[in-house]
């Protein structure tokens, strides 16, 4: 008996001892953490377009053939501009009742006074040039509803690159500042994380439907990204 609480004591002290040292293998060491940012601007060469069709009529079926005759005109504009159908997919599909008030002071109970239809499309444009051209075309067809334009730019990732470098070396000036400030200097780098690249703000624009030809300015996107590295410190010599 006492042979089995000496054994059981020893393998105790001997799991302790080793966790010490698993605890003492993982304690970090003294270091210095930043955030570092970097932003690359880059020509959007891709672009979408929301568009479509609003009609109002006395009855569902009414508003419903109608805007499928127009739509159906719209369509073929699309096509006859060159686009593949994968291109363009219907985004917005609708069919509801319109009210008005009645009464002398239109204070009554509202009343179904009609029925308004809608359909829109979106539609991906690979050569930005072409923007205002398909806007022309839907208006001609018949489209009145156009909700806007958005830019982007398709080989974000191989544009960061540019942008990587840069954030790595804003992080370490940041580091070497709060290294002096601290009597310190930086050591190497214990570890680097790349935060989310940040997608550019979509630009929206409301197209005008009284022009002879849309004018439109794709400007220019800015990329950013950030990187999170941390540096070892030692004393400063």
């Amino acid at each position: 008996m006492i042979a089995t609480r000496t054994l059981t004591a020893a393998l105790a002290a001997t799991f302790l001892s080793l966790s010490g040292a698993a605890m003492a293998d993982t304690t970090l060491p003294p270091m210095i953490s930043v955030t570092g940012e970097a932003t690359v601007n880059a020509t959007p060469d891709l672009a979408q377009i929301d568009g479509g069709v609003t009609t109002d009529a006395k009855t569902a079926r009414e508003a419903s053939d109608a805007n499928n005759a127009a739509m159906g005109r719209v369509l073929l504009a699309l096509q006859g501009a060159g686009l593949a159908e994968k291109d363009y997919q219907t985004s917005r599909l609708s069919l509801s009742p319109q009210y008005a008030n009645t009464g002398p002071n239109r204070n009554g109970p509202p009343v179904v006074s009609g029925y308004r239809a809608s359909n829109r499309v979106t539609i991906k444009l690979r050569d930005v040039t072409k923007v205002a051209g398909i806007i022309d075309a839907l208006v001609a067809a018949g489209a009145n509803d156009i909700g806007g334009i958005h830019f982007a730019v398709s080989n974000t990732s191989k544009l960061l690159d540019e942008a990587r470098p840069k954030a790595i070396a804003d992080a370490r000036r940041k580091a070497e500042i709060y290294a002096k400030a601290a009597g310190v200097t930086l050591g190497d780098p214990v570890s680097i994380s790349e935060g989310g690249a940040l997608p550019p703000m979509p630009m929206m624009r409301k197209a005008s439907m009284d022009f002879a030809a849309a004018p439109v300015a794709p400007g220019e996107e800015t990329l950013h990204i950030n990187v999170s590295v941390s540096w070892a410190i030692k004393a400063a010599q």
